[in-house]
């Protein structure tokens, strides 16, 4: 489990398919202080489990699943990543419940600068956007955000003065793709409404 707030930018430093897995290196300072192999850290929002590091950076492999539904395979050498420990249980949770499994992939529209803040503008598609709503929580490439606007196949937020530093996103420009996590309390109500709402269905059709 994950707050969204990340720690640090990190480099990627290697990746690519090596024999039958693929790795992806990523040099880093902060993440590295209490490492361990089988911890997870999130990689642009993607929870992932390391398993090798050295004092100037840290390996995870990339499941077939992973590269099919996030961005990390398009990565390359150099590529800045936002990355984030787990969290403890002493921890403040500033941001909100990000669980690091990335529900999709989201295309910048547009990034607009409003004084010192950022206005960007994702789209996706509607099975993401069902879940996404008015001042609700998202994950974008594991940054913990408000959502601030919605339409059909599009939502938009803010990054303040002092995100744009800290995240990779003020770095993102028109056409560049993000990955998307939703709040999970969303997917969970919908799993627990369905069955009502197919039964109240029934009942409609048999009455007519």
């Amino acid at each position: 489990m994950f707050t969204g707030l990340v720690e640090e930018i990190g480099n990627v430093a290697a990746v690519g398919a090596e024999g039958d897995y693929f790795n992806l290196s990523v040099r880093a300072e902060t993440v590295l202080l209490d490492v361990n192999e089988g911890d997870s850290i999130a990689i642009n929002g993607v929870c992932l489990t390391v398993t090798g590091f050295s004092t100037e950076e840290f390996t995870v492999g990339l499941a077939p699943e992973t590269l099919n539904k996030t961005n990390l395979g398009a990565l390359s050498a150099g590529d800045p990543v936002n990355l984030e420990r787990a969290l403890l249980p002493t921890t403040r949770l500033g941001g909100h419940f990000v669980q690091g499994h990335v529900d999709g992939i989201g295309v910048v529209e547009s990034v607009r600068p409003d004084r010192d803040a950022l206005w960007i503008t994702i789209q996706t598609g509607p099975e993401l956007m069902k879940y996404i709503v008015n001042k609700g929580f998202i994950a974008v490439d594991g940054t913990s955000l408000t959502v601030v606007d919605t339409g059909t196949d599009w939502f938009n937020f803010t990054l303040i003065d002092y995100s744009q530093s800290k995240a990779i996103l003020s770095k993102k420009a028109a056409g560049d793709t993000v990955n998307l996590e939703t709040d999970i309390l969303a997917k969970y109500a919908e799993r627990l409404i369905s069955p009502a709402a197919a039964v109240s269905k029934l009942q409609k059709e048999g009455a007519q």
